[in-house]
This record gives structure tokens, sequence and C-alpha cells, in this order.
């Protein structure tokens, strides 16, 4: 059964979220927790209660909109997270949450009762940007943490996630407070590719089976400041120094002729950072994915020696900060999916993620499932990232005709 999706009400949307955290380009810094993110959420239980729809937050604040059914089992559940990267763009994560909400308005226009409750969820913290490590919202919910797990993590500023967490849940005081509860009946998350397969294959959804593996680590290089003018090269403890030469030997070891390994160090804090000065500490690290388990455990075995034998002069630390298996999707969800699709005479395609998502945590406890739609050249958490009205709503079309499904 096609559900009839507004279409522009959910484009509008898109544009009307992009506004909170606007940055040049196009783009939204929204980090997690921020004001920014805080207006988000407040805007989406505005919608939500405008509906009809009941409002709930857990211990994380992750924020839930629950549109009732017949029976109050577990529900069917959908959504994925609003802060983005310091560089982000209006699509990732945002498309997933308004896909959600405008198929919960979709079967509410079309007077459509369910046998389940469907519910969006907002997941806290999924881009793990301003505080380390990322989907602390669907590890906490899924039972893998505990929200004190993560009370004295810190930005860049000194602010503590646990200080953060509070001053968003006082921040939405209408919305009712609840436990994590029992898993959901099903999951089904939609998101742009955030990479250029569907837009080169010309196909409109993407049938995801299942998302690669990550291990993530903080590297602390310690050495000793210095005058660049007046100490000798010999006698230096430059942590910049050996820190380059780590990344280049890490660079070198994982290099991949059939580029399935992906290596990225995305992040490096230099102390003290001024011109005339050897470093004193260096803090960079590593991202490294691949979509069999058995080869990213061998990688990630050797990232430690690698490092630890470049390290001639200074003292290292080494933080493993997030470490998740690969996984495989719901053959049933997947089936569904499909076959939304293919009633909706959408061209679509199987494929597996590339980025990890809330969907990872959550296909553990939970039978799980990805709709994907692409974006322009494949570009993500940048302020160009692009996607098409009309493919946003062809993906909103068949993630309701799949959360119908499952619901009924």
């Amino acid at each position: 059964m096609e559900i009839p999706v507004n279409a522009e009400r959910l484009w509008q949307r898109h544009l009307e979220m992009a506004r909170i955290g606007a940055i040049a380009g196009g783009g939204v810094n929204r980090a997690s927790l921020s004001p920014a993110d805080r207006a988000s959420r407040a805007l989406m239980v505005r919608w939500a209660e405008a509906r009809g729809f009941g409002v709930f937050v857990d211990p994380i604040a992750n924020l839930f909109v629950r549109r009732s059914g017949r029976e109050q089992s577990p529900a069917v559940l959908t959504g994925s997270h609003m802060d983005t990267q310091p560089l982000g763009g209006r699509f990732d994560g945002m498309f997933g949450v308004l896909a959600g909400l405008e198929a919960l308005e979709a079967l509410e226009d079309a007077g459509i009762e369910t046998l389940l409750p469907v519910e969006v969820v907002v997941w806290t913290n999924e881009e793990g940007c301003r505080f380390n490590p990322g989907c602390m919202g669907s590890m906490c919910f899924t039972g893998q943490h505990v929200p004190a797990d993560f009370h004295d993590v810190e930005d860049s500023d000194g602010v503590t996630f646990g200080a953060a967490l509070n001053e968003a849940l006082a921040a939405l005081p209408q919305a009712r407070r609840r436990s994590f509860g029992p898993p959901p009946t099903a999951y089904v998350e939609a998101h742009i590719e955030q990479g250029p397969i569907l837009e080169n294959l010309g196909k409109t959804i993407g049938v995801v089976s299942g998302i690669q593996g990550v291990c993530w680590y903080e590297i602390m290089v310690h050495g000793q400041s210095a005058h660049a003018g007046t100490t000798p090269r010999s006698a230096r403890q430059d942590a910049l120094c050996e820190a380059v030469a780590m990344i280049a030997a890490l660079q070198a070891e994982f290099h991949d002729p059939t580029d399935t390994v992906r290596f990225t160090v995305g992040k490096v804090v230099v102390t003290p950072n001024s011109p005339n000065c050897v470093a004193e500490r260096v803090l960079f690290t590593v991202d490294l994915r691949h979509p069999e388990t058995a080869i990213l455990r061998r990688l990630c075995d050797q990232v430690e020696a690698i490092c630890r034998g470049h390290a001639r002069h200074c003292r290292l630390e080494i933080r493993e900060t997030l470490t998740v298996n690969a996984c495989t999707f719901d053959p049933r969800i997947m089936t569904l999916i499909s076959q939304q699709a293919a009633a909706l005479r959408l061209p679509m395609t199987v494929l597996p993620s590339g980025a990890f998502h809330d969907a990872l945590f959550l296909q553990r406890i939970a039978p799980t499932g990805m709709v994907f739609v692409p974006c322009a050249g494949g570009i993500s958490h940048h302020p160009s990232e692009s996607a098409s009205p009309a493919d946003l709503a062809a993906g909103c079309r068949v993630l309701a005709g799949t959360l119908l499904a499952l619901a009924s």
C-alpha cells in the first residue's frame, strides 16, 4: 500500500531545520547537545505536539515521538540523529528523523490505524565529534553502556557530557521521562548514502545489507617543549615529528590495492601549537574500518605496535575509544524494503554501508534494516552535501510502507 507522503512538507522541514546552526556554504554546525541541537529538538517536539503525538525522552536524552497503535506492544521504531559534524550538511541524520516524522503524519493524514505503535527517535550524539565516542544514545538504549559511562567525557572547551546532558533534559520539560524499556519490535533507519554508489548506478533506493566494522583510537604523544631556534634537533623530544612518523607508517601499512580498508586520521591537536616552539604534546585520532570483522581485528591489532615502533624519544598513550564489529541486517526487513521499492517502481540496488549508524547497535536487540537515498557526488560531512526533494520523498515513501507493514 502506498502511503500519501507530503513531499513538499518534507522538503520545507529540511530547509527549516537547516536554518538552526546554519554555516557558510549552505551547511550546518549542530554539535551534540549544543544550543543549536536543543533548538532543533524543540522544533521537532512542536511539530509532534501539533499532531497530537506523544513525546518522550530517556535518561540519555534520546527523544521519541509516538503514534499509538491498537495495542501497546513494543513499537516499530524509526529515526536517526540531528547532530552534525562541525562542517556538516543538511541531510546527514536529519533525513532519517524528518522522514520518520513525515511517515507518522502521512499515516495520520490517511486515517490508517496500525496494530503496533510507530515511533520516531532522535538519537543522542551519533557523530561523536563533540563528545567521543559517537552513538552514545543508541549504545545506552541497547544496553551496551549506561549514561554514567560517559558523564566525565569532556569536549574541547572542558564541558562534560554529563553537564550538557542535564541541560538538554531540562530544555524539554514537556517530554515525558521514560526508561530505556524493552527492545522495539523492529528498527528501520532512512539515510542519505554518504557515498557515490546509488548516483553512479542511477538508482533511487539502496537496500542496505549491513554496516562495516569500525575501530577508533586516540593516540597521545608526550614530548617536551623547547625553543625552535636554540635546541639542536638531536636533543629534542619533538612530539609532532614522532606523531607524523607514526601516521606515515600507519598509512603505509594499511594501504590496500582493493581500496576496501578505510584508514583515516581526522583529528590532530598540537600543544603549544606555536611556530617557534617544539611540540610538547600531540593528540591524533585513528579511524579504521573494514566490512569483515576478522580482517578489521587483525588490522587494529597492529596500531599500537606501529606507533610504539616510532616513539623514539617521546612517551606514548594509546586509547581504543570505540570498537564495533561489522553487522548484517535482517533479511525479512531487507525483503520488505525491496518490495516497497518495487511496488513504487523505484530503481533499487542492495549495497553495504561504509559509514556507521545507530542501526549498527540496534541490530543487536531487534530486527533492523536501512533505506538509502542518493546524495549528490557522494559528498557528505561537508556543507555542499545535497539530496534532491524527489529522492528524499521516494525514500520516505519506501520507509512509510515498510513501517506500515511491520506495524500491521
